[in-house]
């Protein structure tokens, strides 16, 4: 299960890598490579897609790395507190000079 959730990150960490690299931080990228708006839908439609495609990996990578956290956190020891016998005897109950 471990290893499934891994690959589900850097996949989807690979694709988020790819989608902001179509991005331009200046509103063109992909988008505005097209020319006329009815092209595949048009510009709006383009960077509407992007966007979510963007949030949506960037989601799916910190959701998954949570349940991976949380999955592989050791559970605590429980201590269980033992009587603690009297000074002067052994734990065995004997005298402790005797041999």
């Amino acid at each position: 299960m471990t290893v499934l959730l891994s690959l589900i990150i850097i996949i989807a960490s690979i694709l988020l890598t790819l989608v902001v690299f179509v991005q331009n931080p200046k509103g063109g990228g992909l988008s505005s490579d097209f020319g006329a708006a009815h092209q595949l839908g048009g510009v709006k439609k383009t960077n509407d897609f992007i966007e979510k495609a963007t949030w949506t990996l960037a989601g799916v990578i910190a959701v998954v790395s949570i349940v991976l956290t949380v999955m592989k956190t050791p559970e605590k020891p429980k201590v269980i507190e033992q009587p603690q016998a009297e000074q002067g005897q052994s734990p065995q109950g004997g005298n402790q000079n005797s041999k």
